[in-house]
């Protein structure tokens, strides 16, 4: 891991690249590390202030021009399933999500492959490869799980996991006010499962068990088809120039 002075964070901030969301618009960010023992209260501070985490790394946008990028999260004790997500739970009630440490595996590394050679083969992160894969995994100085999706097994009511191939991993970040999911994939020849919310559903329902408000999704951009899904969890509320804020549905 890298290792940097706790003792008063300094903040950086990127040089103008172009934005994969916005056509035409320039992004940058500002960042900060996410070190010592101090981490974990500074992820909790920085996330309900609108920053992502990415490793070791605090950051969110400070685009000049454009505030398109909105963070959200669900209220989780006040969610209740809608009928198509409820026929997603049905649909893949055969799964079960088992919480491991933040430690990488090649079977991860091979399923993470297939995602974004399926679903994202221009993005940032396309030419990841294993040793990236395992950094993004274990370079984090907060508490973070990986939730590994499989069919149950035999022994899961025993054991709390699921057997057979890997279907799908969430790596997530438990904060004293809710969990803040900072990536998850699948196998994207299971199109039909809708395995991008069930997961999401996934951890709406470990959040009510913990006892703990919120979801943290990240940022939606009005606007763009791959953000639309995150809107579709009701209640949630939506970072702005006044705070967190009810959106949408009520």
């Amino acid at each position: 891991m890298t290792h940097h002075s706790t003792q008063s964070p300094q903040f950086f901030l990127t040089a103008p690249s172009a934005c994969p969301y916005v056509d035409g618009q320039f992004e940058r960010k500002v960042f900060t590390h996410l070190v010592g023992d101090k981490a974990p209260e500074m992820n909790d501070i920085l996330t309900q202030g609108g920053f992502r985490r990415s490793q070791n790394i605090a950051y969110r946008p400070a685009c000049e021009t454009c505030r398109a990028c909105v963070s959200v999260r669900i209220l989780a004790q006040e969610f209740q399933s809608g009928k198509t997500m409820r026929r997603v739970l049905q649909r893949n009630s055969d799964l079960v999500g088992s919480v491991h440490n933040a430690e990488p595996s090649t079977e991860q590394y091979s399923l993470f492959r297939r995602y974004l050679d399926a679903r994202h083969k221009r993005g940032g992160m396309s030419d990841m490869t294993v040793l990236d894969y395992a950094m993004m995994v274990e370079d984090t100085h907060v508490e973070t799980k990986v939730i590994e999706y499989r069919r149950r097994g035999p022994d899961t009511f025993i054991n709390g996991r699921g057997a057979g191939e890997l279907i799908g991993v969430a790596l997530t970040d438990r904060m004293s006010d809710g969990l803040s999911m900072v990536y998850s994939y699948f196998d994207p020849e299971m199109e039909e499962r809708s395995l991008g919310t069930f997961m999401i559903l996934d951890h709406i329902q470990r959040a009510v068990t913990a006892g703990l408000p919120h979801v943290y999704l990240g940022y939606w951009v009005n606007g763009s088809q791959k953000m639309n899904y995150k809107v579709r969890f009701q209640p949630q509320e939506h970072l702005g120039p006044k705070g967190w804020a009810r959106f949408g549905a009520e």
